[in-house]
């Protein structure tokens, strides 16, 4: 059925959950997927200088996140391949459906934090962002749920 399955991947667990099982289901239907992670060299200069150091450190760390994924995706028999979004400026919904109309995904697999609240207001949510830009159906994967106060 989904034959060519984007994943948004950042290193989270919850990006994890979401890698998992866009694994499974590219593996049940013979399918690939594509492993994508932005890297927005601006939003880490917003307000703040930070050396060329700082900046191949994190060009290095989203490297790392995307070859683990890579390695995960070899490791289940899945065919895959990755891909380092670097549009600066550009809103993570909009790279994700761009990149999902160049790799012709049928699906979009995103994991999601379910933040509510201020906890959204403030952090945002990019799974809500690719939800709402994606040109194809988008399966989003629930975190842990978090503890709340009692």
């Amino acid at each position: 059925m989904f034959h060519r399955i984007l994943i948004p991947v950042d290193g989270s667990p919850t990006s994890g959950k979401a890698l998992v099982t866009a694994l499974q289901l590219a593996r049940e239907s013979g399918g690939r997927v594509r492993l994508v992670h932005s890297f927005d060299e601006l939003a880490y200069m917003s307000g703040f200088e930070y050396s060329a150091d700082v900046l191949q450190e994190c060009r290095g760390y989203a490297e790392k996140v995307l070859q683990e994924g890579l390695d995960i995706a070899r490791a289940a028999g899945v065919p895959a391949d990755t891909k380092l979004m670097e549009a600066p400026g550009q809103r993570l919904g909009d790279q994700v459906a761009e990149e999902a109309r160049r790799f012709e995904a049928d699906l979009i697999v995103v994991g999601t934090h379910g933040r509510r609240g201020i906890g959204r207001v403030l952090l945002g949510s990019g799974a809500e962002q690719v939800i709402r830009q994606a040109p194809v159906p988008v399966l989003s994967i629930r975190g842990e749920e978090q503890q709340k106060p009692r």
